[in-house]
């Protein structure tokens, strides 16, 4: 049975046993998802130079989490965690693969997601939700079989492919299956330049494609609330990631510092240049935080705010290029490696979630659980059953205020990419790195003590070395995408 007759006899089971009266009690689910965004570049988790006003209010509102971590080191293995709850141990997609652009008629877009796998789209759809998404898809280009509106969403507004993402001014988005004009004049996403040029203007782009994929979300969301219908919306926002496009009205809100503006990038580590750019950078987390903002106003003039579970996170952490400056901003708190990385620094990310009335205001949960846990928490949210099989467990009973040893923990948390792995159990972190000729180096840290991974104990605890390594030789599966296959993986500890 494919993807589409399974999903059509859950729907039509789902109407044969629903509680009329139910349906009116379903929360709204909006899910707001930062682009790079590290583990402290919010006020609420110390930053201390990035404007957070709005998300720091939300922090307030809601709960905090502390030990939350992304489903992967880059961004489409991330998004394919959230959307199956499935570690990249065992899911699909598993690096960002380049070809698939090669290949697609439009020549845009990532390794698609097959028909029959399903997504949290599809199961909120099964419990009679309206579904949406806008920003970055990732998950397929135009015209394949991964495309959001064959995965489950019934909207979808902005970027089919990472790449193209890259600028912010680009020459067309996508609304469903149309590809729609938007800049005449686009500004390309990777530049270089010898020396600073006399008139920046060239790098300023006439429409803001982050103003425009928030306004369609703020439609969508207002037009859900005037049909009464319950909604899931995925604000997949391209911010912060580089390139570093910013409107000048916000890059002026950080007025001028010589301190922070004390050169231009010219491009020397990949994407547009600019020339303020650690002001620009900022200006446009603040900008993403403004438009939080927007979503929380909206639903408090449509009434809906108390019945809105809002979860607010990042695709994995600060990156290391495009005129970004981590070190400046401290964006990862202090942990070690970045984006692209499987230590700390790479896959700890902020998560912040606020239900008025069920979400205890002002709370903060160390709580260890990651963003495989996404589809079960936002599917018993909405009154239904996860799946069997999936690696993630839900997160209500922490979010809802139950005692900790009531909250359902998975036995560790997985993650990989490229030539690394790493697997979470307990404080017991391990990682493994292996160089081109198939050599591992094993890191093994205890967080509790070890928080910033500087000590590696791998040589103090064989037994426990052998364990994890063993729980990842039992649970990983060789990826069927013929790309992503990486036999070094599978080699043993040295």
């Amino acid at each position: 049975m494919n993807k589409t007759m399974r999903c059509l006899a859950a729907l039509l089971a789902l109407f044969a046993l629903a509680d009329p009266a139910a349906a009116d009690s379903k929360p709204n689910i909006i899910y707001i998802y930062a682009d790079d965004l590290g583990y402290g570049e919010l006020g609420s988790y110390g930053q201390e130079i990035i404007k957070t006003p709005h998300l720091d209010k939300l922090a307030e509102r809601g709960m905090r989490f502390t030990r939350h971590y992304s489903g992967n080191p880059v961004c489409a293995p991330s998004r394919c965690v959230v959307m199956t709850g499935m570690d990249t141990g065992r899911s699909y997609i598993r690096n960002n693969s380049p070809w698939a652009r090669r290949v697609n008629p439009h020549g845009q877009g990532q390794e698609p997601l097959k028909d029959e796998i399903v997504t949290l789209a599809e199961l909120l759809k099964q419990q009679g939700y309206r579904t949406g998404v806008a920003g970055k898809w990732g998950l397929g280009g135009p015209e394949t079989q991964g495309v959001p509106n064959k995965q489950g969403f019934d909207d979808f507004f902005g970027y089919h492919c990472q790449w193209i993402a890259h600028s912010y001014y680009p020459d067309h988005l996508w609304h469903n299956d149309k590809k729609l004009p938007f800049n005449e004049t686009p500004v390309p996403g990777h530049a270089r330049l010898q020396q600073p040029p006399e008139d920046w203007s060239v790098y300023e782009g006439e429409r803001y494609a982050p103003q425009a994929i928030a306004d369609h979300m703020l439609e969508f969301i207002a037009e859900a609330a005037d049909d009464d219908e319950p909604f899931f919306f995925w604000y997949a926002s391209i911010i912060p990631h580089v390139a570093i496009h910013i409107p000048n009205e916000y890059l002026d809100k950080y007025g001028y510092d010589e301190s922070m503006d004390d050169k231009p990038y010219l491009g020397q580590r990949g994407y547009t240049p600019h020339p303020r750019p650690r002001a620009a950078y900022a200006a446009m987390i603040t900008y993403l935080d403004e438009q939080v903002g927007r979503i929380v106003a909206l639903l408090e003039e449509k009434g809906i705010a108390d019945n809105t579970l809002i979860v607010f996170s990042s695709d994995n952490g600060a990156t290391f290029n495009g005129g970004s400056d981590a070190e400046y901003f401290n964006s990862v708190a202090g942990l070690r490696g970045l984006k692209a990385s499987v230590f700390e620094g790479g896959i700890r990310v902020p998560m912040i979630a606020t239900w008025p009335d069920q979400i205890e205001a002002g709370t903060t949960s160390d709580l260890v659980c990651a963003q495989v846990d996404m589809l079960p928490t936002f599917i018993e949210a909405a009154g239904g059953n996860a799946p069997q099989g999936i690696d993630g467990v839900s997160l209500m009973t922490t979010l809802l205020g139950s005692a900790v040893n009531e909250q359902p923990r998975p036995a560790f948390y997985y993650w990989e990419l490229s030539r690394q792995q790493a697997i979470l159990q307990g404080d017991w972190k391990l990682i493994r790195t292996f160089n081109r000729e198939g050599k591992a180096t094993v890191y093994l840290f205890n967080l509790a003590d070890d928080p910033n991974e500087k000590n590696n104990l791998a040589a103090r605890h064989p037994d426990r070395v052998r364990k994890l390594v063993d729980l990842i030789i039992k649970h990983r599966t060789e990826p069927e995408v013929e790309g992503f296959r990486n036999p070094l993986l599978s080699s043993p500890v040295e």
